[in-house]
């Protein structure tokens, strides 16, 4: 199975592409949003700036849109769940719009929230393969969606409760880092992994 993470400037990459290495997966990074669809699963990673990101997303939107919204299995971390949103607070320029919303501050007085938090209602086949009750966070912004029955988990910090996880068909984000969620994050990436080859039919 061959997966794609689309570069757009962030860092991390490496231990990403090794949390999602294992038997039988062939892990390839990208920096042109029209190539990065040509996968069996697509990562969009979790470290930089919305306005830079979409800024490098921007010539190949439309055809990255259009994959992941025909059910290319995709998931979004921190910045790359903000992705799958309208537009973001923090800087200009489109995300890919699949799920109706805008990115907003975290309500509260400490902010970056940089540590460990727990992961909420989680309501997903993808919670009921791994199970993971608390993640780590780094973030300063979180995603704001029109229609609530896009979240599949939350969390809350310093009362302000928000998306942990969201879904979009194939498309799933999570707001925290699973790559730096100990043996349990990188069981939630491997569930992805499984539900990206079945849905793939592990023919490519």
């Amino acid at each position: 199975m061959r997966v794609t993470i689309f570069d757009y400037g962030a860092g991390n990459l490496h231990s990403l592409a090794k949390a999602i290495e294992r038997g039988g997966v062939a892990v390839h990074v990208e920096t042109d949003p029209v190539r990065a669809v040509d996968a069996d699963a697509l990562v969009l990673p979790g470290v930089g700036a919305f306005g830079a990101a979409a800024e490098r997303l921007a010539p190949g939107r439309a055809a990255m849109r259009n994959a992941v919204a025909r059910g290319l299995p995709t998931i979004g971390i921190c910045l790359g769940m903000q992705l799958l949103f309208d537009a973001s607070d923090e800087g200009e320029g489109a995300g890919l719009g699949l799920i109706s919303g805008r990115v907003s501050r975290l309500r509260a007085q400490r902010v970056p929230q940089i540590g460990w938090n727990a992961v909420d209602d989680a309501c997903d086949s993808l919670f009921d393969a791994a199970p993971l009750p608390i993640a780590y966070y780094a973030n300063s912004f979180v995603c704001r969606p029109e229609d609530p029955s896009s979240v599949i988990a939350w969390s809350t910090h310093e009362g302000d409760r928000f998306p942990a996880a969201v879904r979009s068909g194939t498309a799933i984000g999570v707001q925290f880092h699973p790559e730096k969620s100990s043996t349990d994050g990188v069981r939630l990436l491997h569930a992805f992994l499984d539900e990206a080859q079945h849905l793939s039919g592990g023919n490519r």
